[in-house]
């Protein structure tokens, strides 16, 4: 790829500050290793047919998940250039993006894969929507915040009923979000896992579960509060009826980020966790 330009879409959430202001002037940075051929502020054009090499995504982790969901199934390399706040995926600085760029146009950096999977919510036998994620499916409560009694099935088989606040099934990228919030466990964002986390839960037996990706989850509410709801990744699919069977299974499709010199796993947890110790061994990568 070191005799071309490198053909890239730009995304990232125009409201989110520094983003388009850092987006005007990428062209006149990285314009020794890449061409623009798109670009999208908006955070909601599909960009699933676009031919380029790479996605260069500007903002935070808010902000992938949003390009995770523009490119479909067609998921292209990520660069992606931190201008949030935490960033556990989006961890390059400005700075850093030119040599990132000119290491990838050289073919010397890896594509590490990440799970992805498919939501689907089935209401009387037919199927009402089907959405791609990457980061978690979350069934809420919701209006008015009584506990819900979630279903859990496992390939088919009864696992249990959570009587909680909502029920988290998570993949190891969104480990570190929400998940964790409730009480979830860290995974290596390489995994081919699921996290299940019941926020709130009544019976204080009922801990985290880790299993499978090659599973088929299934979750179901007998009885939603009005205003129950199934969410994506920060996405709201549809509120609850009787009897919804919430469905994740994993996706054909992998996000793919391209892995930057030096931004390790454990590197990105003691930073962005602020994790604390002596480490009196070693080196800080």
């Amino acid at each position: 790829m070191s005799d071309r330009l490198l053909r890239a879409v730009v995304l990232g959430y125009g409201q989110r500050p520094g983003v388009r202001e850092e987006a005007q002037r990428l062209e006149s940075v990285v314009g020794k290793q890449v061409e623009i051929v798109a670009t999208d502020l908006s955070g909601e054009e599909d960009v699933s047919s676009i031919d380029a090499d790479v996605a260069i995504v500007l903002g935070g982790d808010g902000s992938i998940l949003r390009a995770a969901h523009q490119m479909g199934d067609h998921q292209l390399p990520v660069v992606a250039v931190n201008l949030g706040k935490l960033g556990f995926l989006a961890d390059l600085t400005t700075e850093e993006l030119p040599d990132v760029l000119a290491d990838f146009r050289c073919g010397s950096l890896p594509v590490i894969e990440h799970l992805m999977f498919q939501c689907e919510l089935w209401r009387d036998g037919q199927r009402m929507h089907r959405d791609l994620g990457l980061n978690e499916v979350v069934v809420h409560a919701g209006a008015p915040f009584t506990m819900l009694d979630v279903d859990l099935f496992v390939d088919g088989e009864p696992v249990t009923t959570y009587s909680c606040d909502g029920l988290i099934l998570s993949t190891p990228v969104g480990s570190t979000a929400h998940s964790l919030s409730a009480g979830g466990p860290i995974l290596r964002k390489d995994l081919q896992a699921f996290v299940i986390s019941p926020i709130s839960p009544h019976t204080l037996t009922h801990r985290p579960v880790v299993d499978g990706a090659h599973r088929v989850y299934e979750l179901v509410v007998a009885q939603p509060n009005p205003r129950s709801s199934v969410v994506v990744d920060g996405r709201a699919l549809d509120t609850l009826a009787p009897n919804d069977r919430v469905r994740v299974t994993r996706a054909d499709v992998q996000f793919r980020l391209v892995a930057a010199p030096g931004h390790t796993y454990y590197r990105t947890l003691r930073e962005k966790l602020g994790w604390s110790g002596r480490l009196k061994y070693g080196n800080d990568s």
